[in-house]
């Protein structure tokens, strides 16, 4: 099933991406990346979602394998849409992002009812709505302000390590 996603992105960044100004976008890709790599890195004793394999698991055989995978497709192809086609006005714009969060959203919760992922530690699907709407939110300030951006993610990561309540002992 996770095959048939990453195809599905693959699909739709050949036919809507702005490839002809990927340089542009390509700083707030690597942002994107590095959020789940930190998220990855820093929760790996404690993770609050795993990906589980379904019936590509001969190639996509485990969580890390999943994650990886989805982050160079799925990210780079969501980057090169999303803000190729960001619309400059206000209410079109929100209207944008909205639509993003719902896109991914739904995708969780699809995800979720296949058993493709599972939720841990207190994690749920509210709290990936949540986290959807910070990554669009987030993702569109970074186009234009990168260290804006930056510490707005440090202030939500803060805030769900103590919502969550994580410490440091958790880290390796």
């Amino acid at each position: 099933m996770h095959t048939l996603l990453f195809f599905t992105f693959l699909l739709a960044v050949i036919k809507w991406g702005d490839w002809k100004n990927w340089r542009d976008y390509y700083p707030t890709f690597l942002f994107f990346l590095v959020g789940d790599l930190l998220y990855q890195y820093l929760l790996y004793n404690k993770s609050m979602w795993l990906f589980q394999p379904s019936f590509d698991r001969s190639y996509l055989p485990n969580h890390t394998v999943i994650s990886l995978i989805k982050m160079i497709i799925r990210y780079w192809a969501t980057t090169l849409i999303f803000l190729g086609r960001l619309p400059q006005n206000k209410s079109r714009r929100i209207f944008w992002i909205g639509l993003w969060v719902l896109i991914y959203f739904g995708i969780e919760v699809i995800a979720f009812e296949a058993g493709m992922i599972t939720h841990h530690n207190g994690w749920n699907l509210l709290w990936s709505f949540y986290l959807d709407i910070v990554i669009f939110v987030v993702l569109s300030i970074h186009y234009k302000n990168p260290p804006l951006a930056w510490f707005l993610s440090l202030l939500n990561l803060i805030f769900l390590w103590n919502v969550f309540g994580l410490t440091i002992d958790i880290l390796k």
